[in-house]
This record gives structure tokens, C-alpha cells and sequence, in this order.
């Protein structure tokens, strides 16, 4: 690869013009907005780009991307730097006490035997791992099945979530009685690692899916979907759309959560809300 030129300030900034047609892309792409106020941030992600396809300036990134030269897989990365993936082991804690006590209660009583789950913005696991934790044990109670998909946008935090390695202190939120059954320890005492045990790695499928898409190839429907912490980062038409779409994949009477700080007030949805932003499909 040739050297590239010296340091120039304009290598970290994109023209108004080239950042108006990039935050254009990234919608129609993502449903993602970025006015211009996130120009800083969009700019400061898009540096490692930069050096990976060895351009010298934004504005040079961004007519490699549409000048037909980049890639095909240059929009997974493109995607993959803009996506934010702030995620926790049972974050948000009243989710998953309301599927113990009400959610798979209810859907066992309902003749369920095998319960479909769906993590469907899962970042790097934590969501999908706690479901699981949360599932297991409820089918060790009750006998039932069941099975969890998890799919996220971004391919580089679908491999960590595959691997199910995380530092030690991001599984302090783990009660200790699940911690001792649901997450190995290294043999090395000064190992600052932790790994999710196999039987609950092999109970969650991953895939990429775009919420954009205008399908959603997730295979029968779901009883349990959570989507949360990303409709913040939509429109109220993407928003809408995309909870529409998830209802399409969700049985009547099976559970939708959404994040604590998301909304669905408004829009004529076939859902009912009987829970703190946890809704049943009519």
C-alpha cells in the first residue's frame, strides 16, 4: 500500500455537502439519523475506515463509497462504525421479572410447550444471554422447550456475542445462583475473562438483520421479542414500520418488550400494553 500524505486537519472533517449525501445513505440504509450535530462523532468513526481502505481524507471515503470503487462489503463496515451497541446482563431488570412471573407462566398455561424467543437488536450478547439464563430456568421447573434467535445490524458484535466472552465485571449484574450455573471461569486465577457456559451458547442462534428490511426471514413466529433501546434512534414512521414488522412475527397473545425510554403512544398498532413498555399482540 503507498504511503499516504501528510497529516492534514481537512482529513478528519467532512465537506457539509459529502456529510449531507453519507447521513443520507446511513438512513436509508439503517433508519439511523445523523444530523448534523452528530457530524463530530460520525467523523471520529469513521477514522479507522480511513486508514483500512488507505484513503487519505473523509471526502475521499466518501466518494469511494459512492463512485461504484468500494467494496460490496464496505456498507457491512460503514454500518458496523456507526451502530452504537451500549448493552448489559439484565439491564433494564424489570423485563426479565416480568417474563418469570408472568410472561412464561402464562404462555406454558396456553399449551406452549417449546417457547421461540427473539433478541432482535442483540449487540455483542447481553440481551439474548440473559433471555437464555432466564428461560432455562424456567424450563427446568416446568419442562418446557425452548429456543432463542439473535440478530443485530452489526456483524462485529454478532462475533463477539458468537464467542460469549466478556471481562469479569460485565457480568456483575448476574445474580450469583445464575453466575455459578450460566458463566465459566478460567482455571487461570488472573485471567480477567469469563466465558457463557456451551448449553447456553448452543441454545441462541445468530444471524444479521436489518430492521430496514421489508421482510423479516426469522421462521415461525415468535412468543417473546425484545427490541429495545433502538427504536431512540428512528423516526415515528421507521419506528412504527419496524414495530409493525415485529408484530407480524409474533404470535397473538406473545409478549413485545420495548426499551424504558421508547414509546409506541399513537400508532395504530395491534397491540396491547400491560406492562411497563411490555405489550401483548392482540
Amino acid at each position: 500500500m503507498p504511503a499516504l500524505p501528510a497529516y492534514s486537519p481537512d482529513q478528519d472533517r467532512l465537506s457539509p455537502h459529502k456529510f449531507a449525501r453519507l447521513s443520507a445513505l446511513i438512513f436509508d440504509k439503517t433508519g439511523i439519523k445523523m444530523p448534523p450535530t452528530k457530524a463530530t462523532m460520525l467523523q471520529g468513526r469513521l477514522q479507522r475506515r480511513l486508514r483500512d481502505v488507505g484513503l487519505p481524507t473523509l471526502d475521499a471515503y466518501c466518494d469511494h463509497l459512492f463512485d461504484g470503487s468500494a467494496h460490496p462489503d464496505e456498507m457491512i463496515h460503514l454500518i458496523n462504525a456507526v451502530t452504537t451497541n451500549k448493552t448489559d446482563f439484565f439491564r433494564e431488570p424489570g423485563h426479565f421479572d416480568f417474563m418469570t412471573q408472568t410472561a412464561l407462566p402464562t404462555l406454558a398455561d396456553s399449551g406452549r410447550r417449546r417457547i421461540r424467543a427473539w433478541s432482535a437488536a442483540c449487540s455483542t450478547g447481553a440481551e439474548p444471554y440473559t433471555m437464555a439464563m432466564v428461560l432455562d430456568q424456567f424450563a427446568q421447573k416446568s419442562g418446557i422447550d425452548y429456543g432463542i434467535l439473535a440478530t443485530d445490524i452489526d456483524t462485529a458484535v454478532l462475533e463477539t456475542a458468537r464467542r460469549g466472552i466478556y471481562p469479569a465485571e460485565l457480568v456483575e449484574p448476574v445474580p450469583v445462583s445464575l453466575r455459578q450455573r450460566y458463566v465459566a471461569t478460567s482455571r487461570d486465577r488472573h485471567a480477567q475473562d469469563v466465558r457463557i457456559v456451551p448449553a447456553l451458547r448452543s441454545a441462541i442462534g445468530f444471524a444479521r438483520l436489518n430492521l430496514m428490511d421489508v421482510t423479516y426471514p426469522v421462521g415461525e413466529p415468535m412468543d417473546i421479542i425484545f427490541c429495545r433501546n433502538v427504536l431512540i434512534y428512528f423516526d415515528k414512521d421507521t419506528q412504527e414500520r419496524v414495530v409493525r414488522r415485529l408484530c407480524e412475527n409474533l404470535r397473538p397473545g406473545g409478549y413485545l418488550f420495548l426499551g424504558h425510554s421508547e414509546s409506541i403512544a399513537g400508532m395504530n398498532l395491534p397491540v396491547t400494553n400491560v406492562s411497563y413498555t411490555v405489550f401483548t399482540k392482540d
